[in-house]
């Protein structure tokens, strides 16, 4: 096992959170990871594992042991006929994508990015969009957990079901994930569309858009009427993929390296930024494309920011995007960023942000480096008046009291945290805040 001593601080995507752990480790096994954590127990260091880094919030951070995921990865098991797999912790979403698309699998439904470690995405609760399919973490058929006395701990609806309901979106705060198994499914293709449409019309049917497709999602530029949205459905094929050169003008180009540039500007001199909104909300036109699936939920992210993310009840979503339009316009706020709108089907897990109802989420960012509070404040205080819940790995201000009243099972999720980790053996000052002492 690579172990370091104090050398360089930890930083995570974003570069909004810092660590300064004592010391890191790199474990390439489930016993070295318990071996890790026991040790550090015993020398009352408190122990954070990370994925990476792309949380928003210092969930994973820890002034104590830092445990690195950069070996702990691959496929443990695979079983297409039970349609499950087991992934070490420390991969990808990338890495597993490819794996199971090598195998003729795939996940129902995932976020849209690559880059997070399995781990880190069910901890902090990432879902994507979908009417009939959940989170991520909604996918989970089984966990391997090191809790905070260096003891392995195997985890389904079978075997410790109590851990397992809770564990699936754990904060970090109930042990160290090492293995995950997933429900999979035969690859299938998936029809994408992405197409404008005015601010009023999305706005209007957006019940009717998500009840019509699969998955369903848009963005809404500021200081316009412009929305993209993006419908994706199963397809019977054939496979149709983006040419090489129109994913890049689309994807790089303009999504990300004239987006960085607009970015940049609009930081440099705010009162720029309502024209290049307009111009980014023009810039992206219609189309079609056919792949399989991770190919079409996830597109690539270059462009830095900070975020807040909100789920709140499907029914208040579009009224609460009105309210944030009006706010962004009544206070002069300068906004260059679009709003994400994406929707989850209600799920049993504690602590996802879509327990027990019927969920559309409103995501708001702000270009790395630009003044970011009173936009989040603003949004904040529209998302809470509605009974939003904010998303674990994404900026937020709400503690422990506020969560408690916004999660019906919330006491159930702290019940299993006392009895497995009634040290904070994997506490931090993030999970004193949102989950109390």
């Amino acid at each position: 096992m690579t172990e370091t001593a104090r050398t360089s601080a930890w930083h995570n995507w974003a570069g909004n959170v810092t660590a300064r752990p004592v010391r890191s480790v790199a474990p390439a096994t489930t016993e070295e990871v318990a071996g890790a954590v026991a040790r550090a127990a015993a020398e009352g260091l408190r122990v954070k594992a990370v994925g990476t880094g792309h949380s928003f919030t210092a969930a994973a951070v820890t002034d104590g042991l830092l445990i690195r995921p950069d070996r702990l990865t691959g496929i443990r098991a695979a079983d297409p006929a039970a349609g499950t797999v087991t992934v070490a912790a420390g991969s990808t979403l990338r890495a597993l994508n490819q794996a199971l698309s090598g195998r003729g699998l795939s996940l129902t439904n995932m976020g849209d990015i690559m880059e997070q470690t399995v781990s880190g995405a069910v901890s902090t609760g990432t879902h994507g969009t979908g009417r009939d399919s959940a989170s991520i973490s909604a996918q989970i058929t089984g966990l391997e957990l090191v809790t905070a006395d260096g003891s392995v701990l195997r985890c389904s609806p079978r075997e410790h079901p109590e851990v397992f309901a809770a564990a699936r979106v754990g904060l970090g705060a109930l042990g160290v994930i090492t293995a995950i198994t997933f429900a999979v499914e035969p690859e299938f293709l998936l029809r994408a569309r992405e197409e404008p449409m005015f601010f009023e019309r999305v706005t209007r049917e957006f019940d009717q858009l998500a009840a019509e497709n699969e998955h369903f999602e848009f963005y809404w530029f500021p200081h316009t009427d412009h929305c993209i949205t993006k419908r994706n459905n199963r397809s019977p094929g054939p496979a149709a993929p983006l040419g090489r050169l129109g994913a890049w003008v689309e994807d790089e180009l303009l999504s990300n390296g004239l987006f960085a540039a607009v970015c940049a500007l609009g930081r440099a001199a705010p009162a720029t930024v309502p024209r290049l909104a307009r111009i980014t909300g023009r810039a992206l036109s219609a189309r079609d494309y056919t792949d399989v699936p991770y190919k079409v939920f996830t597109s690539p992210r270059r462009v830095r920011f900070v975020e807040m993310e909100y789920a709140l009840p499907r029914e208040a979503a579009m009224t609460a995007l009105r309210e944030l339009r009006t706010v962004i316009e009544r206070r002069g706020l300068r906004i260059g960023f679009p709003v994400e709108v994406r929707t989850a089907p209600a799920d049993d897990i504690p602590l996802s942000t879509a327990q027990g109802r019927d969920t559309a989420y409103l995501a708001v960012h702000m270009y790395r480096g630009t003044p970011h509070r009173a936009y989040f404040s603003a949004a904040e205080q529209i998302m809470t008046a509605h009974g939003g819940r904010p998303h674990w790995g994404k900026l937020h201000t709400r503690d422990a009291a506020y969560l408690a009243g916004v999660y019906p099972r919330f006491a159930e999720f702290t019940a299993v945290r006392d009895r497995l980790d009634p040290h904070r053996v994997f506490g931090n000052d993030y999970l004193r805040r949102v989950l109390g002492d």
